[in-house]
């Protein structure tokens, strides 16, 4: 599990929480076919911080529709039968804006 505190995680805004999130599903993704115990100890970081953004007040309401759709569309991805066919290049593609807008405060 990752070593971050529930504070700590909290006081960060929603787009840096899925940022790191997406960042866990990134080495999840890439280290599935290379290293596959790396690959689920990353999908399990996500899953982790992933638990601890829907626990965040501050998520509620149509965030939280999402955050509980993602858990289980990751779930289908790296654990189920992909009913959702999702690819690579989708949850790239979705993390990307988080990854930007996070990132905006910086510059």
């Amino acid at each position: 599990m990752n070593n971050i505190d529930q504070q700590s995680w909290f006081a960060r805004p929603l787009a840096e929480q899925m940022a790191n999130i997406g960042t866990e599903v990134g080495r999840a993704m890439e280290w599935q076919i290379t290293d596959p115990a790396r690959s689920t100890a990353a999908f399990y970081n996500a899953i982790d911080l992933l638990d601890l953004t829907i626990e965040d007040k501050k998520n509620r309401g149509s965030a939280m529709t999402e955050l509980c759709r993602l858990k289980e569309a990751l779930g289908d991805y790296f654990l189920g039968d992909n009913i959702y066919g999702s690819t690579k290049q989708n949850w790239n593609s979705y993390f990307y804006f988080f990854n930007v807008a996070a990132s905006a405060k910086y510059f």
